[in-house]
């Protein structure tokens, strides 16, 4: 695999902004690693949580040898603490990740394929949150979507979880009392997503059962299920930690729709 750490200027975010992209690479005889040629990739947009940026994944889980003998691109961003939305007071990085990075990275990467239905993303905690709502938000752009350990239930975050003071959840949803049912809610995301006569999505979650976050997957899972939604759901033994998700990341690999000699 090849790895690059680039950057670009973004125009919904109106700066530079840095991701790391890791394609799949035509060489032989690399020790250790298996490499499928890929002459259009597949791509993985992998979002990362809360506490970390667009490095997290290639420090603490092996995805650069994962995909490359899958001969997928896998792309990650770096999105702050945006909660990757158009933020009150803030950026945009909802339109950046949702609309403006895939269509950069396809100029940037020409071997990217452009078609929807090679293009995927996932997430965990935080960046899980942000890859359902992909999903269930932006399904004209990606055709698989992937939370691990998801910040299921954001009005439920924003009142009981202490992750942040109230300003904080002010500058990113604004007025906190027209956060349920709107955009940004994943309850409302998924019955309007339910309504539409669009190409399916796929979606896929993962929580551990000892995970503070657990009750919320949960409950968006049989939210999910009961609107008929195409819903993988897995839950075993875990918390909130790299272990599980570097295992986990895994297993989304293996259900998204690629085929180890390459697509």
């Amino acid at each position: 695999m090849a790895l690059l750490e680039m950057t670009v200027h973004s125009q919904a975010l109106n700066r530079e902004v840095d991701f790391l992209a890791v394609l799949p690479e035509n060489t032989a005889g690399m020790i250790g690693m298996e490499n499928v040629e890929s002459a259009c990739c597949p791509t993985l947009y992998l979002l990362h949580g809360m506490s970390d940026d667009h490095t997290i994944w290639l420090r603490r889980t092996s995805i650069e040898r994962y995909a490359a003998e899958k001969g997928l691109a896998v792309i990650m961003p770096a999105a702050d603490l945006s909660f990757y939305t158009n933020m009150a007071m803030g950026e945009r990085y909802w339109d950046f990740i949702s609309q403006e990075l895939p269509a950069l990275c396809r100029s940037v990467f020409p071997q990217l394929s452009p078609r929807r239905e090679d293009t995927f993303v996932a997430g965990l905690s935080m960046g899980g949150y942000g890859a359902l709502k992909c999903g269930l938000r932006a399904g004209d752009t990606f055709s698989y979507a992937a939370g691990l350990s998801s910040c299921a239930d954001i009005v439920d975050l924003v009142k009981h979880s202490g992750l942040g003071q109230k300003e904080y959840w002010k500058d990113i949803f604004g007025d906190l009392r027209r956060l349920p049912g709107s955009f940004n809610d994943l309850f409302a995301a998924a019955r309007d997503r339910a309504k539409e006569n669009k190409d399916s999505v796929q979606f896929y979650m993962w929580c551990g059962t000892e995970d503070f976050l657990y009750a919320q997957n949960v409950k968006l899972r049989d939210h999910m299920l009961s609107l008929g939604l195409p819903l993988t759901y897995e839950e075993s033994a875990g918390n909130h930690w790299w272990s599980c998700w570097d295992e986990k990341i895994q297993t989304v690999l293996n259900w998204l729709p690629l085929q180890k000699e390459g697509k």
